[in-house]
């Protein structure tokens, strides 16, 4: 609400005005009361509409239409003057904010319960609007009022009778069609007549919205033609939308207007006796919060008389952005030149408290409300997050030589060292990704960088080996938290294709190419100052992104807490646990020593049991089953153990490359790697939603594999290195971003955590099977060997990598749209 300004009436016919609400479809709305009390919104036509004669005529076949609207889920019409000189009509007012608000500033994604609660409210909604011989033609989000026992759709305005869409109708007659343009539908982009099936497209639109905190069809700001475009021609993304909902979002989805269900189905499909409150806790709170406020309202201005020259036509100056309602011309497939306002026509104003910018914003839950989420902190804290593991990690490993001389230990105490870390970082993902689910992905992001940091502390200022084991130790367990709730941040804060291919884009930067571009910082770090300033540094960057997470990172928290999967979490522990053990100590000890061979048959057992459990499990899950995609998922994870495994024949060499050239040629190739990642990246979520990912993903693998080969002859010479870095780089870039992507695709928000958990756990254990693998090898080629063959098998690992992923990971699936009958759904996971 906002006060009334000196330009706005006192009194509209019977009603006292006291507070602008925003404004609709035709005109600005008010909050009045009568005077008996009773609180309505008033909604005023703009005067260059009353000015019109057939818009008039219109209007009032409209209003009497609404006035037979019943039902619980729509905004009663209880009083109109369609003859005034500026008409009005006056709705029951619903002291609610409307979805929008929800959605996009206060909360964020409704969970599924609340989701399939809203389905079946607007379908009877909708069911008594067609009962009385109207279609709505707008239903948004913004016309979806949120109450404590239901939603309310609002605004008829431009609703208009089934039986006046003849010749004499102002939008048939001129080939102007209304609608906002995340939620038309494409009979209604076309300019074709439209029936009540447009309203079940809209209000499949407005699911995915709900369910996603994202458009259907993607932002607007790539223009009106393209974004209509891709409603006309363009299957639907559903990714995110509950399971439980998305046969029956697909089917409202459809192009053709008569496979979608009718509004009687979707009510059947959707009722449930679930007896809960149908919206979280701390929406419920808000809500309470803003009736308090109402009833507090203390009108501060009255205006003047209302006169139709004197109407306001701009909107409050403190009016958020809000999508235009637009009225393009008839759409051909054939000529995407035909989109377009029609002439003379000029978009509605912003309502207050409408569309975001960025159809995303939202304070989690537990953050007690507070400013708007900016995703971009969000990606910025998880990447400096996941720098600062990486960087620990990388110098600890580098530095340990310097630190046990100094400390007067043997070479052992470095073996059982690096052991450890990478065991319970391995043991620990799938651990951390669950806590991130459960408890929230940045609460488990605090903790883990605070247990990082202190873990770090005690390493740097570390008085034995005894010390210095503990603390590594202690960093890998806490960096087992860091890693996979800072991945999952990014899955969970970008579900939009384009947006979410360019965050990974960056994230991967860090995820995929970590051990490399750590590097960078770590080699000068070890070559200018002592390994207890480094890790000092390290330190630092944790404190950074920890500071950073608590002011700046505001968690989407999408349902209620699940629970606890104590047996998956153990089974994962000990599983990967045992199998990193294993390979890690083979390289020391042989394959043929029986502990080797003990731990890893027990490992591959538990790690087994773990997966079968989580696919046969109804209760709480760390990697709950998702009907679609399992496929992609499982070709991304292969991709990503066989790259992780390639890419520990590369480190070392890079490793060598920067030890031997100086700082200012290290710098250069520090730019040069980075950028060329970047480039990769930001090439592949360019394209990315519209090609298939399968297109880039071979491409990236592919070069990286040539990157691989050219680095046997090119690290002898400088300038002939960076070639092999730069291919290297843009091929790690493009896969990275296509396999990120591809694991966490169709994932709900509230289980990122534990998919992120088994990306970096297939990284992990590909890592450990590099060191086995070339870990022999690399350290003879650095002695001075000219055997490249263990490139070759590297090489050779990227390029199958590209065969599995080609073959396995083929998009998002777009299945054909189930026929009636409709079945009754189950509420479940």
């Amino acid at each position: 609400m906002e006060h009334l300004t000196g330009q706005d009436p006192a009194h509209i016919g019977p009603y006292r005005l006291i507070a602008r609400l925003g404004e609709g479809g035709m005109g600005l709305v008010y909050l009045g009361r009568s005077d008996l009390g009773r609180t309505v919104a008033v909604k005023v036509v703009q005067a260059e509409h009353a000015q019109h004669p057939e818009f008039r005529r219109r209007f009032t076949r409209e209003v009497a239409a609404a006035r037979r609207v019943g039902g619980d889920w729509t905004a009663a019409v209880l009083d109109a003057d369609t003859e005034a000189a500026v008409p009005w009509v006056a709705t029951q007012y619903i002291p609610g904010p409307d979805l929008t608000t929800v959605v996009g500033k206060d909360y964020g994604p409704l969970p599924e319960h609340s989701v399939h609660t809203l389905a079946n409210r607007l379908a009877l909604a909708l069911q008594a609007v067609h009962e009385a011989g109207l279609i709505h033609r707008d239903l948004k989000p913004s016309n979806v009022l949120v109450t404590v026992d239901g939603p309310r759709v609002i605004d008829f305005g431009i609703a208009r009778a089934l039986d006046s869409i003849g010749g004499d109708s102002l939008l048939t007659r001129t080939g102007m069609l209304i609608g906002s343009p995340g939620f038309m539908s494409p009979e209604q982009v076309r300019g074709h007549q439209l029936t009540a099936a447009n309203d079940l497209f809209c209000l499949g639109a407005v699911l995915v919205y709900a369910a996603t905190g994202r458009l259907l069809f993607g932002a607007t700001d790539t223009g009106l033609n393209a974004h209509l475009f891709r409603i006309a021609e363009e299957e639907a993304d559903l990714t995110g939308v509950p399971d439980s909902l998305v046969d029956l979002v697909r089917a409202c989805l459809s192009k053709d207007p008569a496979l979608r269900p009718t509004t009687a189905q979707v009510v059947a499909r959707t009722d449930t006796d679930r007896a809960e409150e149908w919206l979280p806790g701390s929406v419920l709170a808000q809500l309470g919060r803003k009736a308090a406020e109402l009833l507090d309202f203390a009108p501060e201005q009255r205006g003047a008389p209302l006169e139709p020259t004197s109407y306001p036509l701009a909107p409050p100056a403190a009016a958020s952005p809000a999508p235009p309602t637009y009225a393009p011309a008839a759409y051909s497939p054939t000529s995407p030149a035909h989109f377009g306002p029609a002439p003379g026509y000029t978009p509605m104003a912003p309502a207050p408290g409408g569309w975001p910018a960025q159809p995303y914003a939202a304070p989690g839950a537990g953050n007690g409300g507070g400013a708007p989420l900016k995703r971009g902190w969000s990606l910025a804290m998880a990447t400096v997050a996941q720098l600062a593991v990486v960087l620990g990690a990388t110098t600890s490993s580098v530095l340990l030589w310097d630190a046990l001389r100094d400390f007067g230990s043997d070479s052992s105490s470095r073996e059982w060292m690096v052991t450890a870390h990478f065991v319970a970082f391995g043991a620990l993902l799938f651990l951390g990704g669950h806590l991130a689910d459960v408890i929230g992905r940045k609460t488990t992001l605090l903790i883990g960088l605070s247990g990082f940091a202190l873990a770090t502390v005690v390493q740097a200022s570390a008085a034995g080996p005894d010390m210095m084991l503990g603390g590594y130790i202690v960093q890998g367990a806490f960096a087992a938290l860091v890693t996979p709730a800072s991945f999952g941040l990014v899955a969970a804060h970008f579900t939009e294709t384009r947006a979410r291919a360019k965050a990974f884009g960056v994230y991967s930067l860090v995820g995929l190419g970590g051990s490399a571009v750590s590097l960078f910082l770590a080699v000068p770090l070890a070559q200018g100052v002592t390994w207890r300033v480094s890790l000092y540094v390290t330190v630092l960057l944790a404190v950074i992104a920890l500071i950073g997470t608590a002011a700046l990172v505001r968690d989407l928290s999408d349902r209620a807490p699940a629970g606890f999967d104590a047996a998956g979490a153990l089974l994962s522990t000990l599983g990967v646990g045992a199998i990193v053990f294993a390979l890690d100590r083979s390289s020391f000890i042989g394959w043929g020593a029986p502990l080797v061979s003990l731990c890893l048959t027990v490992g591959i057992i538990l790690l087994t049991a773990f997966f079968w459990r989580q696919s046969h499990t109804d209760g709480a899950a760390i990697l709950p089953p998702y009907d679609s995609g399992a496929r992609a998922r499982l070709g991304a994870l292969i991709a990503l153990f066989l790259t992780g495994a390639a890419l520990y024949a590369v480190v070392p060499l890079l490793s060598s490359f920067l030890w031997s050239v100086g700082a200012g040629l290290g710098f250069l190739a520090f730019l040069a790697m980075t950028g060329s990642f970047l480039i990769g990246a930001l090439l592949v979520s360019a394209r990315l939603q519209y090609v298939a990912p399968r297109t880039l993903l071979i491409p990236g693998l592919l070069l990286a594999a040539v990157g691989v080969l050219l680095i046997s002859t090119s690290m002898d010479s400088p300038t002939q290195a960076f070639p092999s870095m730069i291919c290297l780089s843009i091929g790690l870039g493009m896969s990275g971003t296509v396999l990120y992507s591809a694991i966490t695709e169709g994932i709900a928000p509230h289980d990122s955590g534990g998919r992120a958990a088994l990306a970096r756990t297939g990284q992990e254990l590909g890592d450990s099977a590099g060191a086995v693998l070339f870990g022999g090898m690399v350290g003879m080629h650095a002695e001075g060997s000219q055997d490249p063959h263990f490139l070759y098998v590297s090489a050779a690992a990227l390029a199958i990598a590209a065969l599995i992923g080609g073959l396995m990971i083929k998009g998002p699936t777009r299945s054909a749209l189930p026929a009636e009958p409709w079945s009754a759904p189950t509420l479940g996971r």
